[in-house]
């Protein structure tokens, strides 16, 4: 395949629409825009969320709360989750998302201490709750901050 080859998909590009071009183009006279009015002139419209002159709805929605932007959002993995595991298993955030315990990541793995572990394994998270790192260490496991 050669650059002069490339073609685009066959209906994927349209002709450019040629407005104020006459009667027989189907778009003279007014170009589309219409009978006078703000849209008709040049440089005419509103800006989005303008509404005419009425107060506009982000206007007149009350502002509640506080929205951290650099809050870190921390996927959750409950210690009895990780019973499913063989013993010895190192246990990361690919092997989670391969078991189906977490869909994604987010901004790392959290392991809280909600139920038992039996198993001993070698667990690799971005966080730890005391219980969790308390319950994965009786089991004879390790519990690694990532």
């Amino acid at each position: 395949m050669k650059l002069n080859e490339l073609s685009p998909a066959p209906g994927s590009v349209r002709d450019v629409k040629r407005i104020g071009r006459g009667h027989g183009s189907g778009n003279g006279k007014t170009a589309g825009k219409g009978h006078k009015g703000q849209n008709a002139r040049s440089g005419g419209g509103v800006r989005p969320g303008f509404e005419g002159g009425q107060m506009p709805l982000q206007r007149r929605i009350p502002k509640r709360g506080f929205n951290n932007i650099f809050a870190k959002e921390y996927a959750i993995v409950n210690v009895s989750s990780l019973d499913v595991f063989k013993d010895d298993t190192v246990v990361d955030a690919e092997l989670l998302i391969a078991a189906g315990i977490i869909k994604k990541e987010l901004d790392g793995v959290k392991i809280l201490g909600k139920g038992d572990l039996t198993k001993k394994l070698t667990v690799k998270a971005a966080k730890f709750s005391e219980s969790a790192k308390e319950k994965i260490e009786k089991a004879g496991g390790k519990a690694e901050v990532m």
